[in-house]
């Protein structure tokens, strides 16, 4: 069976080759695979998909007042509550909850987010790790206090 796989692989890549040089592409590159190009037709439909879905994640968030959808107003309110009621804070291990408390939020923000892109942001530089960052670094001072 796998040389009868392998035969029409051969035939199939010969066949492709064929069909190229009579539609003169000069944009191929040999060992590159064009089994995987998607055709104008599939890309408008993808491009239509997509802009569809970040439409839509634009509105999970808009009946949501903002204190409870920024991350960063978020860790303040946890911030003040920790340097007020440390004890109530510690026994509701927040830090357990926090991932699964601000998962919708980050998640929403990296919809549209493709580190295969050529400029696409670095993770460290998008608002939300930040905030989530100085959140850790002010846990860290306070606890050395």
């Amino acid at each position: 069976r796998e040389d009868n796989s392998s035969e029409f692989i051969k035939k199939y890549r010969t066949c492709r080759r064929q069909m190229r040089e009579c539609s003169g592409e000069a944009d191929h590159h040999e060992g590159m695979s064009s089994d995987d190009e998607l055709t104008p037709t599939e890309v408008t439909e993808f491009q239509k998909s997509k802009d569809n879905v970040l439409e839509d994640s634009r509105k999970v968030f808009e009946d949501v007042h903002a204190d409870f959808c920024d991350i960063r107003k978020i860790l303040l309110k946890f911030q003040e509550w920790k340097e007020k009621f440390p004890d109530s804070y510690c026994d509701a291990y927040i830090s357990f909850c926090l991932p699964k408390l601000l998962n919708p939020l980050i998640r929403v923000q990296l919809i549209n987010w493709n580190p295969l892109e050529q400029n696409f942001t670095e993770l460290e530089e998008m608002p939300w790790f930040r905030a989530i960052k100085e959140f850790s670094d002010a846990k860290n001072v306070s606890e050395s206090k």
